[in-house]
């Protein structure tokens, strides 16, 4: 059992209060989901020839000072850090083949969250509400999110296993279920050159969806394949730049709720966790429907 969160603010004005918004949603799912937590936050775009990276260590007094000063004397090239505890948001003008190379060679113990222009990627142990202080989630801005809380079943509780999961670039997945043919799937897609970090399931899907997009899918088409291929319970909620999209299995086993609103879209495990949302009486909530894929845009 695990709780999955996402809000989409469509009314630019709200998007400086979109932690605030967020963190009731995420500290409302702690009951199913106390092991640790994470969240995608998308904000304003860098410029068209620079990437963020987002980086996790997990020695908490790691020098991200000196990281910093390497890259930039190694590589010849500026570079920005964002740091925060354990984690950091690299920013350079520099390939991400060439950033992923160098930091393999060169600082092996980090781990390389997420890449892109827009999603930064904070994921820790602990209970939501601590991963929430420790990483100032109520701080955040930007205009969408996907958020995990997670209790473990079947992989152990680090922050590698935690949620979101990615594949490409500003693409997130989060998952409540579980599922029976992740070993299966693991096999057949490392055949195919896909690299896996955790025994996780969920990335599984998640390295099952950047498959099917590498072959030439769009997402909602790989979806439509994974409902043939994904063997278990899920609900899978998705961020890309530009927007959120849902699907749960055949059977619709695991919970969802959606809030539709002129403002914003937030979607949760449980109402609870939208109840506080402004307006949400005013807001069309309901239930999704199994195998129907939901997709809000900005």
């Amino acid at each position: 059992m695990c709780g999955i969160v996402g809000l989409l603010i469509k009314n630019p004005t709200m998007r400086d209060s979109i932690g605030e918004l967020m963190l009731p949603m995420l500290i409302g799912m702690t009951e199913r989901g106390p092991d640790s937590a994470g969240m995608a936050m998308f904000t304003a775009p860098v410029a068209a020839d620079t990437r963020k990276f987002s980086l996790y260590s997990s020695a908490s007094d790691f020098n991200w000072t000196k990281l910093e000063h390497d890259f930039e004397k190694h590589l010849s090239t500026n570079a920005d850090i964002d740091a925060k505890h354990n984690h950091a948001v690299l920013t350079t003008t520099l390939s991400p083949a060439t950033v992923e190379m160098w930091l393999k060679e060169h600082y092996p113990q980090l781990h390389l969250l997420s890449v892109g222009q827009l999603m930064d990627i904070y994921k820790d142990t602990g209970t939501p509400k601590q991963v929430a202080d420790k990483y100032d989630f109520i701080n955040f801005k930007g205009s969408h999110l996907v958020g995990h809380t997670r209790m473990a079943t079947e992989s152990a509780i680090t922050p590698a296993h935690a949620h979101p999961f990615t594949a490409g670039e500003d693409w997130c997945l989060v998952h409540n279920g579980s599922l029976s043919n992740a070993n299966s799937l693991r096999r057949k897609l490392e055949h195919e050159g896909i690299e896996f970090e955790t025994d996780n399931d969920t990335e599984a899907a998640c390295r099952y969806l950047q498959w099917r997009m590498r072959e030439g899918d769009d997402l909602e088409t790989a979806l439509h394949h994974g409902f043939e291929e994904l063997d278990g319970f899920y609900t899978l909620l998705m961020g890309t730049s530009t927007e959120l999209a849902l699907v749960r299995d055949p059977y619709g086993c695991k919970p969802a709720m959606i809030a539709e609103h002129d403002d914003y879209v937030a979607i949760a495990s449980e109402f609870r966790s939208l109840a506080h949302l402004p307006d949400i009486k005013n807001a069309n909530v309901f239930e999704p429907s199994p195998m129907e894929m939901y997709v809000w845009k900005l």
